[in-house]
């Protein structure tokens, strides 16, 4: 079963060597994430798995490797001389993990479930719930942005019902809330250029309709036009 969840962003930038000069003005949100990373640490999980969005299903073993090469520098996560397999949403994850005090790695199993960024609802919920039911104890780390329109300067331009929707995504895990996660619909998340609609709805899906007693937004943040969430849920 589902004991902790914790919904951290994914941008390259996250990395202080990618992020270069920059690097300063994503510091709060590092430690947000470090803080997230920990509460699933703390929480005592047989397991822990990342998952995040790609362009098509897949699984990764918990020595997979990632590489950010083609953002910059060559920054590498996983075993040394790994091959870097991971996509960009859990080669964030699988960084935090490393980077954050107290982290999991060679402490406790780890695993990477990828999901395609179109997939439907209900594929992403029951994907969800198969990692929820994978273990006895299972701890989600959930790698996903927000809007990506939310100002002229953004990746997608400008859309007046980005910052709305962003809201509504805070709210929702700040809250706690499957349901209005699951309500997302993914073509309207698609045109808002939200990456990490499909990962957010694995959440949903992990959480089988039982509402975490304590769930908290740690940070919310849209430096460079996008929107950026940092949140956990606890049983």
């Amino acid at each position: 079963m589902l004991v902790a969840a914790a919904v951290c962003p994914h941008p390259p930038l996250l990395v202080p060597q990618v992020a270069g000069a920059a690097a300063a003005e994503l510091d709060r949100l590092r430690a947000a994430c470090a803080e997230a990373v920990r509460s699933l640490v703390e929480a005592g999980p047989d397991v822990l798995v990342v998952t995040g969005g790609d362009g098509s299903p897949a699984s990764f073993p918990g020595d997979a490797a990632g590489s950010l090469r083609p953002w910059g520098p060559d920054v590498r996560v996983g075993p040394a001389g790994g091959e870097p397999v991971l996509p960009l949403s859990l080669t964030i994850g699988r960084w935090l993990l490393e980077h954050s005090a107290g982290a999991p790695e060679g402490r406790l199993p780890l695993r990477f479930e990828a999901v395609a960024a179109d997939a439907p609802t209900a594929e992403c919920a029951a994907l969800g719930r198969r990692l929820a039911d994978s273990a006895g104890r299972v701890a989600l780390l959930v790698m996903g942005d927000g809007s990506a329109r939310r100002v002229e300067k953004s990746p997608g331009y400008v859309h007046p019902d980005a910052v709305p929707y962003d809201d509504l995504l805070a709210a929702a895990l700040g809250a706690g809330d499957s349901g209005a996660l699951l309500a997302l619909d993914p073509a309207r998340a698609a045109e808002l250029w939200v990456a990490g609609r499909a990962a957010f709805q694995v959440l949903a899906g992990a959480a089988h309709g039982a509402p975490p007693p304590a769930a908290e937004l740690l940070r919310e943040d849209a430096p460079y036009g996008v929107g950026y969430f940092v949140a956990r849920w606890l049983w």
